[in-house]
């Protein structure tokens, strides 16, 4: 990654049909901006002791935007697992979380660990690196991100970011992730074997003694309740008392939500078919061997690849047959406040009637090209997650308040300068699942016709027709000069 890239400027070169391939990559982009914070100016006293002053500013996880109107997309559980001790990658200074770390490093030392739900061990990763930067400077191992580039020289800060582009880093990872799924399989090997599992239903007063396997299939046969075939689990113990636990503060497991008393619960969970866990519930991964599998792979995607070359060794002549294809709409959301469309079009209406903000003549007005408009899209995301007016920098307490406040003072339509929102950090998405970005009109795709069109200053050239060779001969100056040359000879 090139230091210190030049903010009005777009990180290369792309034919049209690449960039909007690109649009639509973004979000797979190394997850720096879940860490690169806004930072507000700093007080003269120099960095010590405000740590605690940039918590506000800071991103430090994904974020998703609702993917449908029941509600938003599940968050990623925590790197690193919980109980253990974290330490920085830096300094002698530990937390008990691994956001509570991440959150040091970039506070304190200014710096990034990309990608970090993919470090299957994060106490052994950032222990590997602190001996590794001991060794040699912390240059020779990361990318230089400089923020703020139009600023003064004091004001723009350099982040250095941690990710698996760096060939050592990407083996530590495999290295890390491979281990894991050792110690997973070993301990799913004991599980098997055990025999010592003593407990209750989750459903009725019967009690089991012995291998796991006679308990869930009870639930699976009697309770048409299944987390699925025993051989796939693991940490099963776990996993049950998790259930048990949620069952005893009256939490639906599927919808998760909660009852006055256990009898509404159990009738709930029974007219709703709700006796099953949610696939999308994060909370329940670490308990599948599936998700243990691949490097950076959860079981949807895994499933997904064994779907797609299941379907490729069925392949017919009649694959070429598209009619019944049905594509799922994917849902655009508003840049201010929760409302979806399928569209981008009509989304675009609703933030022109409903909050005066004009997406495409803001485009237009400015000139801006594809990349500036996705800087422009994430600042705005941006300011609106931290609840603060872009036109004003004011800070509201909440969304409703903010909305309330920019359009009042009518600062929806109110940008502000270039040089705040064009900058290098604003090329990666606010939010993970920000569906807008591949909408986003690309510059050069509108002004196709470009080199056709005659300028002020231009003369068209219109073209003649071709005429044919016989005329030519019969037209051409060169027979007058022949025959001017045949007379003066026959007078000599």
């Amino acid at each position: 990654m090139a230091e210190g890239a030049a903010s009005g400027d777009e990180p290369m070169s792309l034919p049209g049909g690449e960039r909007r391939r690109a649009g639509k990559r973004l979000h797979k982009a190394p997850r720096v901006s879940d860490s690169l914070p806004c930072r507000p100016a700093r007080a003269s006293g120099g960095r010590d002791g405000q740590e605690d002053g940039w918590h506000g500013d800071c991103v430090l996880e994904p974020l998703n935007l609702p993917e449908s109107p029941a509600g938003a997309a599940p968050g990623d559980g925590e790197a690193g697992g919980a109980g253990a001790s974290v330490p920085c990658a830096l300094c002698d200074h530990t937390e008990t979380d691994g956001p509570g770390v991440l959150r040091h490093m970039l506070l304190r030392h200014d710096l990034v660990v990309a990608d970090v739900k993919l470090v299957a061990d994060l106490p052994r990763y950032l222990l590997y690196w602190k001996k590794r930067f001991k060794e040699k400077p912390i240059s020779e191992f990361c990318s230089v991100i400089r923020t703020n580039t139009q600023a003064a020289p004091g004001d723009q800060e350099d982040f250095h970011l941690l990710c698996d582009a760096l060939p050592e880093d990407r083996q530590l990872r495999e290295t890390l992730q491979q281990k894991r799924l050792t110690e997973v399989l070993e301990q799913q090997q004991r599980e098997r074997t055990d025999c010592t599992i003593s407990r209750d239903c989750l459903f009725c007063n019967e009690h089991f003694s012995g291998n796991r396997s006679l308990l869930l299939n009870h639930m699976a046969r009697e309770h048409a309740f299944s987390i699925g075939l025993p051989d796939n689990l693991v940490y099963c113990s776990e996993f049950l008392d998790l259930l048990q636990s949620k069952l005893d503060s009256l939490c639906c497991l599927y919808c998760e939500k909660t009852f006055r008393d256990k009898n509404t619960l159990k009738d709930h969970m029974r007219k709703k078919q709700h006796r099953r866990i949610n696939g999308k519930n994060t909370e329940f991964d670490r308990f599948y061997v599936i998700n243990y599998l691949e490097f950076g792979k959860k079981w949807e995607e895994v499933l997904s690849e064994d779907e797609t070359r299941d379907d490729a060794t069925d392949e017919t002549n009649d694959d070429d047959d598209w009619s019944d294809w049905k594509e799922h709409p994917v849902c655009a959301v508003c840049l201010f406040c929760d409302h979806m469309t399928d569209t981008t079009d009509s989304l675009h209406q609703h933030m022109q009637e409903r909050h005066g903000f004009d997406l495409p003549t803001v485009r237009t007005s400015l000139g801006l090209r594809f990349y500036q408009q996705v800087k422009l899209v994430n600042f705005i995301r941006r300011q609106v997650h931290m609840l603060r007016c872009y036109g004003c920098g004011q800070r509201c307490s909440s969304r409703e308040q903010l909305l309330e406040h920019m359009a009042d003072v009518g600062h929806m339509a109110t940008l502000p300068d270039r040089g705040e929102w064009d900058q290098p950090q604003y090329y990666f998405p606010t939010y993970e699942n920000d569906t807008l970005l591949c909408g986003l009109p690309d510059s050069e795709d509108d002004n196709d016709d470009d080199d056709e069109r005659v300028g002020p200053g231009d003369v068209p050239v219109i073209a003649e027709d071709r005429p044919s060779p016989s005329s030519v001969r019969k037209s051409s100056v060169l027979n007058q000069l022949l025959r001017s040359a045949g007379t003066a000879d026959g007078y000599s």
